[in-house]
């Protein structure tokens, strides 16, 4: 997993109440094994029409959000099922990072575990963000700044709260398994002094 400390860029105001996870990445597209391909269909359903063209009315497809690497959302964003696809489909669309008041709790678990910051904030300052964008589209940038817990927007500084785990994860790019292995050392040095006091735990059975 790639290392993330701060996502800087454009931010796509997608100010709706739970988002599930089924409109971020369709049923009908989460066949096979492949864990990767998932950013060609987020959101498929509005980002198109049912003839395949584009839906120019939707956020994603309009300059300069298009080209978004922060979403902006509502409360709990990312609820219903808990297909990991969700956040890969979004991480591979270019999101690395979603404001929203609240998150559906293993989207925002995976969300760690697939490279994008999920920070919760309150309405009234995910709305002011939004508002900032709006007033000078691709001119104010957004700062998501994972080590200092900061969100920028023009003259405007919020701080959030996050997992040390976890962001402790993303901030080195690793994950579980990788943190563990870290520890190899630690690891080693108890089960040597553990069969010092247990040997018999350790005793093969014939």
């Amino acid at each position: 997993m790639e290392a993330v400390t701060r996502v800087a860029g454009v931010a796509a105001p997608l100010l709706q109440i739970n988002i599930d996870t089924d409109q971020m990445i369709p049923t009908s597209f989460l066949g096979g094994t492949d864990a990767k391909g998932y950013g060609a269909y987020l959101f498929h359903g509005w980002r198109f029409n049912p003839d395949g063209t584009p839906n120019r009315d939707f956020i994603l497809n309009q300059p300069p959000y298009d080209r978004a690497k922060i979403l902006l959302a509502d409360r709990n964003f990312g609820c219903g099922s808990s297909r990991e696809r969700a956040a890969k489909a979004l991480r591979e669309f270019g999101i690395q990072a979603v404001i929203a008041p609240s998150f559906g709790e293993i989207f925002y678990n995976n969300c760690w575990r697939n490279g994008i910051i999920p920070v919760p904030l309150p309405i009234g300052q995910v709305r002011c963000i939004a508002e900032a964008v709006e007033r000078e589209p691709g001119n104010c940038e957004v700062l998501v700044d994972l080590e200092e817990m900061t969100i920028r927007s023009g003259d405007d500084c919020f701080r959030f709260e996050a997992p040390a785990v976890l962001r402790s994860m993303l901030l080195q790019g690793v994950d579980e398994i990788e943190l563990t292995l870290a520890k190899k050392a630690t690891i080693e040095s108890y089960r040597v002094a553990d069969r010092k006091m247990r040997p018999w735990a350790y005793m093969s059975v014939a």
